[in-house]
């Protein structure tokens, strides 16, 4: 069995992009899994900052990183919180991600057991 996990695209416009994602775990939990691939948006973006951070966490945290040849933590999701993040009102977390950066942001579920679930929307502006 794997995680029942969606990603959906709600805006990709010029500028920006609008994604969610939900997970209903089985108890495998997800690791290091691209949730944002750059590649897919359009207008071809190298790499995406993000502005905004809506979230709903049940039994479980969700650690997002930039990829690169070392993974770098962008931020991470608490363990049983709601909650919306504003981060565009000081020009965003940009990738501060080092050799081998791809510009994709990854999910890796910390704590999970079956049942946990995640709902997050993130609100990315592209970059080139």
């Amino acid at each position: 069995m794997a995680d029942a996990v969606t990603t959906q695209i709600l805006v990709d416009g010029v500028k920006n992009a609008v994604l969610k994602f939900t997970n209903i775990s089985d108890g495998t939990g997800e690791a290091d899994v691209v949730k944002v691939d750059v590649s897919t948006l359009s207008g071809a973006p190298s790499e995406v900052r993000i502005d905004q951070i809506w979230y709903s966490t049940n039994g479980m945290s969700v650690l997002m990183e930039w990829d690169a040849t070392t993974d770098v933590p962008a931020w991470l999701i608490p363990l049983d919180q709601s909650d919306t993040l504003d981060f565009a009102k000081f020009g965003g977390i940009d990738n501060n991600a080092g050799a081998g950066k791809t510009g994709d942001i990854l999910f890796t579920t910390v704590g999970h057991t079956a049942g946990d679930t995640y709902s997050i929307i993130l609100w990315v502006s592209k970059l080139n």
